[in-house]
């Protein structure tokens, strides 16, 4: 396996340790696809650091396991984002 593999793999556990990281917001942060992180962890770095690659599953497993609450957050949060916005609308159009 080449080094930068190893070291990226290395790198992107230590930041799911860290923050917490979930898949999505992990790949972002390093400019790859969702799928090299999973294959990072899960494969890659289970034959360089199989303890970091425990932890790092770790986090992972627990994101994946909440993932079905942030979603109704997300979606709780555009509808009252979007009600709020057609009240400032129709506060607007009264007022003129």
């Amino acid at each position: 396996m080449k080094a930068y593999i190893e070291e990226r793999a290395v790198e992107i556990a230590n930041f799911i340790i860290s923050s917490n990281a979930t898949v999505r917001e992990t790949a972002k942060k390093f400019g790859i696809s969702k799928s090299t992180v999973h294959k990072d962890v899960t494969e890659r770095l289970l034959k360089i650091n199989p303890g970091l690659a425990g932890e790092a599953r770790r986090v992972l497993e627990i994101n994946k396991s909440e993932r079905h609450i942030r979603g109704g957050l997300a979606t709780k949060e555009k509808y009252l984002s979007l009600t709020n916005s057609n009240i400032n609308t129709t506060k607007m159009h009264l007022n003129n």
